[in-house]
Formats: structure tokens, C-alpha cells, sequence
């Protein structure tokens, strides 16, 4: 994935952009994207974000999937509270 970097960032700027993401629940990072695709008008196709979302899950395998709590006795377990 490309890598963008800003230097010379007005503080103010920066100080307005950290206080969105927090508000957010994002990183700087994550919200840099958001802002840019909104302003740029940017749309990613439904067929090109379903390929991506499969091929980060293809990806990323989950680990250690026999140590899971089996659901069976959650269920049970929230069921007895």
C-alpha cells in the first residue's frame, strides 16, 4: 500500500484532525483517508470493496481457533444469568 507523508502541517490543522479522529474512534491515519475520500468524491465500486474485504480476511487467517470457548456453553452461560 502507497505511503503518504505531510510535513510543514500547520499545528492548528493537525491539533483539528486529532481531536475528529478521537471523536471518531480513529486513528490520525484512518481519518485522513475518510476526509480525502470524501472530499476528492472518491466511491469504490460494491464488486471492488467485496473483493477487498475478502482478500484482508484471506489474508489475515484466524489463530488459535481450538482455544475459542466452545458457543454451545456461552449460550448456556448467558442464558443462566
Amino acid at each position: 500500500m502507497p505511503l503518504l507523508q505531510v510535513r510543514d502541517l500547520p499545528e492548528d490543522l493537525y491539533r483539528v484532525l486529532a481531536d475528529i479522529a478521537k471523536k471518531d474512534n480513529r486513528s490520525i491515519a484512518q481519518e485522513t483517508i475518510v476526509l480525502l475520500k470524501k472530499a476528492l468524491n472518491y466511491r469504490e465500486s460494491q464488486q471492488a470493496r467485496r473483493r477487498r474485504v475478502l482478500n484482508e480476511i484471506n489474508d489475515n487467517p484466524i489463530k488459535n481457533v481450538e482455544a475459542f470457548p466452545d458457543p454451545v456453553d456461552l449460550i448456556r452461560e448467558d442464558r443462566e444469568r
